[in-house]
């Protein structure tokens, strides 16, 4: 079974170094998996059967830079994966980072990576200094990704310093950190995110915009009745309802949740055909992922598109 994981993170650290960007506690810790983009990570990727990644860099650290520092730092993350997938062709892809500060540059950055250098979307990571998605200036980043047909993955990052300060303080440092971040709050917060992209029109406006939510969805599969009967009769004067948008417009993947009860949640709301596998790596362990892909409680058939088929199907990678 061919095994396409398209939630997997890189950084260099020389780039970031350059950049005077400290890469924290969380993200420190995995500094060289991160950067390494070589023998180390095509020798996990065999152990652990995976067969191409789709890299993506975890650039939430620069993303709210002013424009004059975001725009060559976020060519140059992508031009090291353009270098990385002209070297490997066969094990990876990318996605393309953007300099979100700069709307205008950010479209030409998208545009130049699927265009010139293959990529198969962009990912974006969350909120850029408190604007979110369904902000009026964002939208033309929204609709080129359109326009070009490719898919924005949405990535959790840190909130605002207002709900950090509300939500997270008083609590000990690595407590703090991880519970407002992968511990729970940057997954409520990603999920809300695509709530207020549904509610402010952004699908409607641009019904063929396809986006990606890792970590199974983040909560919203869980809560997708609740969503439907609460939030779908306020938003008036749209031609879907709340999750008639979310099933024709999210696709979902399956990072760092290796268990029954999240994927079967996942399948029940958005179907088989909405779900794809990814790792998180080097967060998430990648044989623990593909071991739980190989025994979960799924067809032969459904097995193989969360695998790799609906990965083909909507980035158009070609099949083994």
């Amino acid at each position: 079974m061919r095994v396409i994981a398209i939630e997997e993170h890189m950084l260099p650290g020389d780039v970031m170094q350059s950049a005077g960007i400290d890469l924290g506690v969380r993200a420190g810790k995995r500094a060289a998996d991160l950067a390494d983009l070589g023998a180390g990570r095509l020798a996990m990727m065999d152990d652990a059967g995976v067969d191409m990644q789709v890299l993506s860099a975890l650039s939430y650290f620069v993303q709210g830079l002013e424009p004059e520092r975001s725009i060559p730092v976020h060519r140059e993350l992508n031009d090291r994966m353009a270098q990385t997938t002209a070297e490997h062709p066969d094990r990876f892809r990318a996605f393309a980072a953007l300099p979100m500060t700069d709307t205008s540059a950010a479209v030409d950055e998208l545009t130049r990576c699927v265009e010139d250098l293959g990529f198969l979307g962009a990912m974006i990571h969350g909120q850029t200094n408190g604007v979110f998605l369904d902000h009026p200036t964002v939208r033309p980043i929204l609709a080129a990704a359109a326009g070009l047909d490719v898919p924005i993955y949405l990535h959790p990052a840190p909130a605002p310093a207002v709900v950090q300060q509300a939500y997270f303080s008083g609590l000990a440092p690595e407590v703090e950190t991880c519970l407002s971040t992968s511990g729970w709050g940057w997954h409520a917060e990603c999920g809300m995110h695509v709530l207020r992209m549904v509610a402010g029109g952004v699908f409607e406006e641009l019904p063929d915009l396809k986006v990606i939510v890792g970590h199974m969805g983040e909560g919203l599969p869980f809560h997708l009745d609740r969503i439907e009967s609460m939030l779908s009769p306020v938003i008036t004067g749209q031609s879907l309802t709340v999750a008639e948008t979310l099933r024709r417009n999210l696709y979902l993947t399956t990072s760092g949740y290796n268990s029954d009860a999240p994927l079967l949640c996942a399948l029940a709301a958005f179907g088989v055909d909405h779900v794809m596998f990814s790792i998180d790596h080097p967060f998430g362990n990648s044989r623990q992922a593909t071991t739980y892909l190989a025994s979960a409680p799924l067809s032969d058939d459904d097995r193989e598109q969360v695998a790799h088929g609906n990965a083909e199907s909507l980035l158009r990678i070609g099949a083994a």
